[in-house]
C-alpha cells in the first residue's frame, strides 16, 4: 500500500503541475501574443490619431516642386522620420509604400520581397479606400495598411512586423515554463515523500493494526500523531479494538466456561444435526453409554430405539426415555434445537444408578427397621398378655421371667433406635468428633481389659500384642473405643466357644492401626463386600440371638470415616475373620480446620 499510495501521490502531484503549467504557459504565451498585437495596433493607431495630426499632414501634403515621380519617395521620407513613432526597427518592423490602385510596391524601409509584396486582407481593404487593421492571433504577421492621398495621387502607407520579437518572447517564455516544470517535478516528488510521511505512514500503521486485529491481536495500540481525520480514524480504531478485545475476551471466556462445564459434567451429552450426524460429544456421554463417538455415528443407530429422529425434532419441550447399560439405570431427555439455519436434537444423558440405589436402600431400610423393630415388639406384646391372661394363676418365677423378657425386648428396641439416632447423627453432620490427644495403645489395653470376662465366659483365648510405644493420636476417644468395641465383640460373638482372638496394634507411617484375627465362622466371599450394610447380616438368626442389630459396623465404619480413617477386612487363608481399623495421628483435616 505504501508503493501505491506514494506512486500515486507523485503521479497527482506530476498531473498537477504539468497541467497547472501548460495551463499558465498558454495562458501566457497566449496573453503575450495578444498584447504584442494589441501594441502594435494601438501604436499605429496612435500614430495616425487625432494626436499626430502633423504626421498625417505631412504624408497628405504635397510640395509645389513635387511631381508624380518624386510622390513616393515624399511619402516614404515622411515616413522614414517617423520610424520611431511607428515602431520600425528594419528588422522585424518594416514599412512600404504601395500605389494605392494596384498594390504594386513603390518603396520602403527594406527592398521588395521577391515576387513582390503580397496583397493580404488589410491591403485589400486599404485598396478599397478603408483602413486595414485586422490581425489573427495564428498568424505568423502583424500588417497595417492605411490608404492616403498626396498631390492628387493614392497610396497605400503598409506597415507590416514579422512577430520575430513575440515569437523570441514565447520562446524564452517557453523555456521559462519548462524550467518551471522540472523544478515543479522536483518539488512535487519531494511533497510526495512528506505526504508519505504525514499521511501514508499513519495509514499504514493503522493497516497493519487491522492486519493484526484480523489476527486476533487487539494488544497493540496505535500511536495517535495527528488531530486530523486520519488521527481520529486512528483513535476510532484504538476504542473499537479495545473494545473488541473486551468483548472478545468475555465471549472467550463463557466459552471456556461452557467447554469446561460440557468436557467435567457428570451427565453425558450427545448432539445430532438434521442429517442425524453427530456433531457434539462429552466424555461423559461415551463414558455412561460405554462407546465412543464419531461423525460416522447416526441418530438411528444410537437412539432410533426410544423414539423416530422426526419426533424428536418435532418435540413440544423434551422427550423422556430409560436405558440400562452395563448395569447402570440412565435416563435420557431428548430436545430439539435450533440455531439460525442449524438445527438437530440434543440428548441428555443423566445418570440415575446412584438414586435408584438409594431409592432401594431406603425401601429396605424401612423395612428392615419394621422388620427389626416388629420382632421385639411382638415378643413384647406377647408375654404382656401372656402375663395379662394368667394373673393370679403364674407362679412368681415364672413371672420374674416373663418380664425379664420384656425388658430385654425393650433394651434391644432401645439399641436399635439409639444406633438409627447415631446414624441419622452421621448423615445429617450434626455429631461432631470431641477431638483429644490420648495414647492409642492406652484406648487397645483397655479394650482388651473391658472384653476379657466376656471372652473368658465363652471360653475363648484372648491374646494382646503390643509394641513397646505407640504415639498419641488426635481423635475421639469415645468414638474410637466404640469401633475397637465393636470389631472385638463381633469377633466374641461369632468364635465359637474356646475359639482363639488376637489383637494387635502397630504403626505404618502417620498412621497407627489396630487389627483383630479369630479362627471362628468368617464371612463368605459373597458377603464380604456388603458387611459395612446397615442392617445386613450374614447369618441373621445368630445374629438376632446374639443381640446383634446390624447397624454396628455400620456405625463403626462412618466414625472412621469421620476420623479420615479406614475399617476394612483384610485377606487371609486360614479359617476366622481378620478387619484392620487405620487411623491417622494427626487427626481429621477437616475437623481441626472446624476447631480452628
Amino acid at each position: 500500500m505504501r508503493r501505491s499510495l506514494h506512486i500515486k501521490l507523485v503521479l497527482i502531484m506530476v498531473l498537477l503541475i504539468v497541467s497547472l503549467m501548460v495551463v499558465v504557459g498558454a495562458f501566457l504565451m497566449n496573453s503575450v501574443t495578444g498584447y504584442y498585437i494589441h501594441e502594435f495596433y494601438q501604436q499605429i493607431a496612435d500614430a495616425f490619431g487625432e494626436d499626430n495630426v502633423d504626421f498625417v499632414r505631412d504624408l497628405q501634403t504635397a510640395t509645389g516642386a513635387e511631381d508624380e515621380a518624386d510622390g513616393a519617395d515624399m511619402v516614404g521620407a515622411v515616413l522614414a522620420l517617423y520610424e520611431g513613432v511607428l515602431g520600425v526597427d528594419r528588422r522585424n518592423r518594416n514599412y512600404f509604400v504601395l500605389d494605392g490602385t494596384t498594390g504594386r510596391y513603390l518603396t520602403g524601409s527594406a527592398p521588395a520581397p521577391e515576387g513582390g509584396v503580397s496583397i493580404t486582407p488589410n491591403i485589400s481593404t486599404a485598396l478599397l479606400g478603408k483602413v486595414g487593421d485586422d490581425s489573427s492571433v495564428t498568424a505568423d504577421y502583424m500588417d497595417a495598411a492605411i490608404p492616403i492621398t498626396r498631390g492628387g495621387q493614392s497610396y497605400i502607407v503598409y506597415i507590416l512586423d514579422s512577430r520575430e520579437t513575440a515569437r523570441s518572447l514565447n520562446a524564452e517564455m517557453f523555456s521559462l515554463i519548462i524550467e518551471a516544470l522540472v523544478l515543479g517535478l522536483i518539488i512535487s516528488i519531494l511533497l510526495s515523500f512528506l505526504l508519505a510521511k504525514t499521511m501514508v505512514n499513519p495509514i499504514q500503521r493503522l493497516t497493519n493494526g487491522i492486519e493484526g486485529a484480523a489476527r486476533g491481536d487487539f494488544s497493540r495500540k496505535l500511536e495517535v500523531s495527528s488531530g486530523d481525520e486520519i488521527g481520529q480514524l486512528t483513535e476510532s480504531f484504538n476504542a473499537m479494538a479495545q473494545q473488541l478485545e473486551t468483548t472478545i475476551a468475555a465471549v472467550e471466556n463463557e466459552r471456556n466456561k461452557l467447554d469446561t462445564l460440557f468436557l467435567h459434567m457428570a451427565d453425558g451429552v450427545v448432539a445430532f444435526d438434521r442429517e442425524e450426524r453427530v456433531i457434539h460429544s462429552n466424555p461423559a456421554a461415551a463414558r455412561l453409554l460405554g462407546r465412543a463417538f464419531t461423525q460416522e455415528d447416526r441418530y438411528g443407530e444410537l437412539f432410533g430405539d426410544l423414539f423416530p429422529f422426526e419426533q424428536a425434532e418435532a418435540a413440544d419441550g423434551h422427550l423422556s426415555g430409560a436405558r440400562r447399560v452395563e448395569g447402570r439405570h440412565l435416563e435420557l431427555l431428548l430436545a430439539p434445537f435450533a440455531r439460525a439455519n442449524q438445527g438437530g436434537v440434543l440428548v441428555l444423558i443423566h445418570d440415575v444408578t446412584e438414586q435408584r440405589k438409594a431409592e432401594q436402600m431406603r425401601k429396605d431400610f424401612v423395612a428392615n427397621v419394621s422388620h427389626e423393630l416388629r420382632t421385639p415388639l411382638t415378643n413384647i406384646k406377647s408375654y404382656a398378655e401372656t402375663l395379662d391372661d394368667g394373673v393370679g394363676d403364674l407362679s412368681p418365677e415364672m413371672e420374674h421371667k416373663f418380664l425379664g423378657v420384656i425388658l430385654n425386648e425393650s433394651d434391644r428396641m432401645t439399641h436399635i433406635l439409639q444406633d438409627l439416632l447415631t446414624l441419622s447423627r452421621f448423615d445429617s453432620g450434626r455429631d461432631e468428633l470431641r477431638l483429644t490427644r490420648f495414647p492409642f495403645a492406652k484406648a487397645v489395653d483397655d479394650t482388651y481389659q473391658a472384653i476379657l470376662m466376656d471372652a473368658q465366659n465363652h471360653a475363648h483365648t484372648v491374646e494382646l500384642d503390643l509394641p513397646g510405644s505407640l504415639p498419641e493420636v488426635r481423635a475421639d476417644r469415645e468414638r474410637v473405643m466404640q469401633v475397637m468395641m465393636n470389631i472385638v465383640s463381633n469377633a466374641i460373638k461369632y468364635t465359637p466357644d474356646g475359639g482363639r482372638i488376637r489383637i494387635s496394634a502397630g504403626r505404618t507411617g502417620d498412621q497407627v492401626w489396630m487389627e483383630v484375627d479369630d479362627n471362628g465362622i468368617g464371612i463368605p466371599e459373597s458377603d464380604r463386600d456388603r458387611i459395612f450394610e446397615r442392617f445386613y447380616r450374614v447369618d441373621k438368626a445368630r445374629s438376632r440371638q446374639s443381640g446383634g442389630t446390624g447397624l454396628g459396623l455400620s456405625i463403626a465404619q462412618e466414625i472412621m470415616h469421620r476420623h479420615e480413617g479406614s475399617l476394612y477386612l483384610v485377606d487371609k487363608e486360614e479359617p476366622g475373620l481378620t478387619i484392620r481399623m487405620e487411623l491417622p495421628i494427626r487427626g481429621p483435616r477437616e475437623e481441626a480446620a472446624h476447631e480452628k
